[in-house]
């Protein structure tokens, strides 16, 4: 088992950071810790780095009690959302740093640079400053630096949260190929649920200091665990159990609520016995998808999502009348 949380907790003061969390990651995964701010993701990585000490329970890192190891004892590396680059050092004595630091030979950290600049795609540019690369290139070469000393944990704090969307998303994909070819046991901390669907193999969602669902990218989205989870991963629709839209033919309860997601409402334009009516107020054209804002008889808005085909053929308009049906839904109780 590359790493294992038991029963971890920590607090600052009154506020309970981390509460009683147990996960176990297998040897080479790549897990996001996914949640909403304050929901304990930082705290928990900053505790498997050992920049945090729990105040209960354990950490195992490789097989071995890390809990009250040191930092420099524990062969991680990790990321920070702020690349923290030596500004005065070029991108190699950046990416040599700690292995200078170690003694290493000097031929051997010439090699291990050449090495990690060929793999992090920044071969040519090993003489520059950080002040002079783009933001992704700032985030490879930290990548690199903390893969240097070849460790056996990554651990990576919102790596990519400084940088723009575009810049992100070709981030996502280069770090997916980068596990690959290290193979080292990785875990990432974002806020992003497109961001930890897209990289991980695993996802653990947090909130309020403790872990909701674990699970693969399919198993949390299609078989969520609790409706903050639901309402968390991907949008959805909340609706009253009074809103005219069941997913079954189960009585609800006014407390009850319907989680629906978006691609999961069939649009028909003429009446049937299972539709709820509803007016089209907006439709909007995203190339690839169109999204149409509906108006339940009962005043509810819902939102829909349709492919271009789905939307040619009904051929909708604004303020048509329409009958809305779920497709695949979930009740939750009343979930604030």
């Amino acid at each position: 088992m590359g790493i294992a949380i038991e029963n971890v907790s920590k607090n600052f003061g009154s506020f309970k950071a981390v509460d009683e969390v147990s996960l176990e990651f297998k040897t080479g995964s790549l897990v996001a810790l996914l949640g909403p701010s304050g929901s304990g993701k930082s705290t928990l990585l900053r505790m498997i780095a050992g920049l945090e000490n729990p105040d209960s329970g354990h950490i195992w890192l490789v097989g071995e009690n890390a809990t009250h190891k040191r930092v420099q004892d524990r062969h991680i590396g990790f990321v920070f959302q702020h690349y923290a680059l030596f500004k005065h050092l070029t991108v190699r004595q950046n990416v040599a740093f700690a292995l200078e630091l170690r003694k290493a030979p000097k031929n051997r950290i010439k090699q291990r640079v050449d090495e990690l600049l060929e793999l992090v795609q920044l071969q040519g540019l090993g003489d520059r400053y950080p002040s002079q690369l783009s933001g992704g290139q700032r985030q490879r070469v930290a990548l690199a630096r903390s893969l240097a000393v070849q460790p056996q944990i990554l651990l990576l704090d919102e790596p990519f949260g400084a940088l723009d969307a575009k810049v992100r998303k070709e981030l996502r994909t280069w770090l997916r190929h980068l596990h690959e070819d290290v193979n080292v046991t990785t875990v990432f901390v974002t806020h992003d649920q497109e961001e930890a669907m897209e990289v991980a193999d695993e996802i653990v969602v947090m909130n309020k200091g403790r872990v909701e669902q674990v699970g693969t990218t399919a198993d949390i989205y299609d078989h969520p665990a609790s409706p903050f989870v639901m309402s968390f991963i991907g949008p959805v629709n909340i609706l009253p159990g009074n809103s005219g839209i069941h997913p079954d033919d189960r009585s609800l309860s006014p407390t009850d609520q319907v989680f629906l997601r978006p691609h999961d409402i069939s649009i028909q334009i003429h009446a049937t016995q299972e539709g709820a009516p509803a007016k089209v107020e907006h439709i909007i054209h995203l190339g690839w998808e169109i999204r149409v804002e509906l108006l339940l008889d009962l005043g509810v808005r819902v939102n829909a999502h349709l492919t271009r085909e789905e939307f040619n053929q009904l051929e909708l308009r604004t303020n048509q009348r329409v009958y809305v049906q779920p497709k695949n839904a979930r009740v939750f109780p009343a979930y604030a």
